[in-house]
Formats: structure tokens, C-alpha cells, sequence
């Protein structure tokens, strides 16, 4: 049952799963490539759910089994922007919206992830990729390139590989992104292995993992002396929680923690 905040889309299917927020791009007959429609609200839905205590991870998926997401639509006469005088792009808004969560977000990647795909992949926190699926970066081969996508990516693959894969445009399949820490898991069952993986997620502190999200955002662009002075006063505030005091006492009386999220 979703809260009525949420509004699916003909181009976006909007569902709360329990404790889990599913975003599912249902444009199949276009390889689930993204339309401003569908940035726009996956940007809302991602922004809706920070303020919504029950709900505890974000899934991003698309329809099928055959794409993820094939990245902007091509087939359209403003693929990447519909006006040019707007600084804030529907991409660029649903990559910050993403950057600023403080809810899990795990991409399922039922299929083909390619150019801005890429980027609804990297912009979650952790990925779970189906045997069959393959990544790319074709965009040279259109004549653009994936610059907004190097924002959320340039720091999850080496350098080389970059480089290779935004000036070649040549994709690389499940195997190699697995190999390279592109994503986490890849299995033939890919709802099996998403959900072992939201199993390990949804019996932890929500606390815990909110703030701490925030503090793991937070100190990757921080200089060493920066991040030490932030987080050696974030620690502090950790154990104020409640879920931080009964972690503890769980622990001590060798019982399950229950955990209140506060």
C-alpha cells in the first residue's frame, strides 16, 4: 500500500513494497529509455520518501527483462533538454535528488544499462545486475557524451575503463562490471539475490543507516583534517539515538535489537 503522496505515471510506476520504494521505468517498448517525464518523477518520489519514517530502501528497476534503461530517448526531438535557458536539467535534478538521500537506494538491473542509464545505476548506493545484462556509454556514437553521468560514476570504476568505455562507447557485460566494482552481485535470479540483499539492509538500525548515509556522503569530498572534524562530532551524535542505546543493550542481554528508527 503506498502513501497517497506517491503518484504513478504512465511512464513510471510508482509502488511501496512494505518498507521498499519501487521506482519501475514502464516505457518497454522504448528499452525504458528515460523521458523528462520520467526524471521528473523519480526525482519527486526519491525527494517524497526522505520524509517518510516506514520507508526504508529504494529500488530503481525497469520494465522486462531486456533494458534497465537505454538512457535518454532518442526518438524524441529534445532528448536531453526541452528548454535551454533552464540551468537545472531533469537529469542533473534527479542525480541530486539521489545525492541527497538519505534512504538506501539499490538498482536492479533487469537488463541493458546504457548512457543515462548509467547514471540512474551509479546514482544508487548499491546495484544488483541480472546475468544478462550489459553496460555501455554509447553516446560518442551519436555524437554527444556522458557528461552528467561521469558525476556519479568517475569514482565507482578506474580510470582506464572510464576512459575506454565514454571514448569507444564498446559496452562491457555483467562479468567485467561485476569484476571491477560496478555493481555489487550479478546472478541469474536477480529479484532472488535483490531481496537477500534487502534482507541484510531492512533488519539494521534505520537510524543508523540514515544518518550514517548522510556522514558517508558527506566526507567523500572532504580533505582528510575536514572529514576527521566532521565525523568525530558525528560519532557523538550516533549514540544519542535511541536505536544506538538499544543496539547496545540488545547486545549485552544476547537478544535481537528492536529497533524504534529514532
Amino acid at each position: 500500500m503506498s502513501h497517497p503522496i506517491f503518484t504513478s505515471t504512465a511512464e513510471l510506476a510508482v509502488e511501496q513494497r512494505g518498507p521498499v520504494l519501487w521506482l519501475t521505468i514502464t516505457r518497454e517498448e522504448r528499452r525504458n529509455a528515460m523521458s523528462h517525464g520520467v526524471l521528473a518523477t523519480m526525482a519527486q518520489a526519491i525527494h517524497q520518501a526522505q520524509h517518510l519514517r516506514d520507508i526504508r530502501a529504494i529500488v530503481i528497476t525497469g520494465a522486462g527483462t531486456k533494458a534497465f534503461c537505454a538512457g535518454a530517448d532518442l526518438q524524441s526531438a529534445q532528448a536531453f533538454t526541452t528548454d535551454y535557458s533552464e540551468p537545472h536539467g531533469h537529469l542533473a535534478q534527479l542525480l541530486r535528488a539521489a545525492r541527497a538521500s538519505t534512504v538506501p537506494l539499490i538498482a536492479r538491473v533487469n537488463g541493458a544499462c546504457m548512457a543515462g542509464g548509467m547514471g540512474l545505476m551509479s546514482m544508487c548506493d548499491m546495484a544488483v545486475a541480472a546475468s544478462h545484462a550489459v553496460f555501455g556509454l554509447p553516446e560518442v556514437k551519436v555524437g554527444v557524451f556522458p557528461a552528467q553521468v561521469l558525476s556519479v560514476l568517475q569514482h565507482l570504476i578506474p580510470r582506464r575503463l572510464l576512459a575506454e568505455m565514454c571514448l569507444t562507447g564498446e559496452p562491457i557485460t555483467a562479468a567485467q562490471a561485476l569484476q571491477v566494482g560496478l555493481v555489487n552481485y550479478v546472478d541469474d535470479d536477480v529479484d532472488a539475490k535483490l531481496q537477500w540483499l534487502l534482507a541484510r539492509l531492512l533488519d539494521k538500525s534505520p537510524a543508523a543507516i540514515r544518518r550514517g548515509l548522510y556522514t558517508l556522503k558527506k566526507v567523500e569530498a572532504m580533505a582528510f583534517e575536514e572529514s576527521m572534524a566532521f565525523t568525530e562530532s558525528q560519532i557523538a551524535l550516533f549514540t544519542l539515538t535511541e536505536d544506538a542505546q538499544e543496539g547496545q543493550k540488545a547486545f549485552q542481554e544476547k537478544r535481537k535489537p528492536n529497533w524504534v528508527g529514532h
